[in-house]
């Protein structure tokens, strides 16, 4: 059903197309027996990504069928050690009974506010096109991203702040901005990309705040320059692009009175921060909640392997690996 309905975030935007009331009717059409409760999403995408086998989906004929070879004719030139189950212990978690693996002892305690999706897949087994079908439901960047369906559907609770925030630890994030692309929405729903490198709220957001002229003044300035866009647009059948243009520049004006308050994790009190750790993805993984709060309606935290030089994929000596990566990470990042 996500796959057909790409990524299943298009729906959100049927809402304000149809009306509460017709949408309701959409909404009990598809079989859901509740009222969606989420109004933010706060998107954790681990690049790269630890084994499913060894976290929570063990696959237990793995285990009868481990050393075999494959059959058939795309192996037949297979020389490998065949079949290898997960060397991790798992054991049954919480009142649903999910497995989890040994390597995830914290998140086992918490597994019943968890939703495992033992089937999801992507067509392509190679990071680019996965990425992009993660993000987007389609191996090539022809789609938006579903932040972007996100905010386009539901709109965003806060003038003063993009409705849409990425914060990635350097620009060498793997295929980069087509992953929070708007692609063919109005550009208002692209992401605001924003570097966590170096959490100082003024590196965070640099130029936000106008040294040389008043609120009154830069008001001013932006209500001349905005006439003269919109004049410009108007000649040009409102071209979606620059339309996107002129509503960030009145954003970025607005987030003079918010950002610098919002995005400054050091506001928070010392055992918070040190509750979420002390790495780039835990002080990441704060300054999202901090967004979220502030009527940011998605955010998306990446975690590569600048942070700590730890991707979270194994290459090379995956048994060793696993068990430590997991369990390292997730205790400097308590969510």
């Amino acid at each position: 059903m996500l796959g057909r309905m790409c990524a299943g975030f298009g729906l959100a935007a049927a809402s304000q197309m149809l009306g509460q009331d017709a949408f309701a009717g959409v909404v009990g059409k598809t079989g859901l027996h509740h009222p969606a409760k989420a109004k933010r999403v706060i998107f954790l995408f681990l690049n790269g990504g630890p084994s499913h086998i060894d976290t929570f989906d063990p696959k237990p004929e793995l285990v009868k069928a481990e050393g075999k070879q494959p059959e058939g004719e795309l192996y037949k030139k297979s020389k490998g050690a065949g079949f290898l189950p997960s060397p991790l212990k798992f054991e049954k978690h919480g009142k649903s009974g999910i497995e989890v693996s040994e390597s995830l002892p914290k998140l086992g305690g918490v597994i019943d506010d968890c939703c495992i999706i033992r089937s999801m897949r992507t067509d392509v087994p190679n990071h680019e096109p996965a990425l992009i079908q993660m993000h987007t439901g389609n191996v090539q960047p022809i789609r938006p991203s579903m932040g972007s369906w996100v905010l386009y559907g539901l709109g965003t609770e806060n003038e003063n702040l993009p409705g849409y925030v990425v914060l990635r630890p350097s620009p060498k994030i793997v295929v980069g901005p087509a992953l929070w692309s708007n692609s063919f929405l109005p550009a208002e729903f692209q992401a605001a990309s924003v570097i966590t490198e170096d959490m100082k709220v003024e590196k965070l957001i640099a130029n936000i705040q106008n040294k040389n002229l008043s609120d009154v003044e830069q008001r001013e300035q932006i209500d001349l320059v905005q006439a003269l866009n919109r004049k410009h647009a108007a000649a040009r059948q409102n071209d979606s692009e620059l339309n996107g243009q002129i509503k960030a520049m009145e954003t970025a004006f607005q987030m003079q009175k918010r950002a610098m308050t919002t995005f400054d994790i050091s506001r928070e009190p010392q055992h918070v921060r040190d509750a979420y750790g002390d790495s780039t993805f835990a002080r990441s993984c704060l300054l999202a909640r901090r967004l979220v709060e502030d009527g940011v309606r998605f955010v998306t935290v990446y975690y590569t392997s600048n942070d700590n030089n730890q991707p979270w994929d194994t290459h090379s000596n995956h048994d060793a690996g696993h068990k430590k990566l997991p369990r390292r990470q997730i205790n400097r990042a308590r969510l």
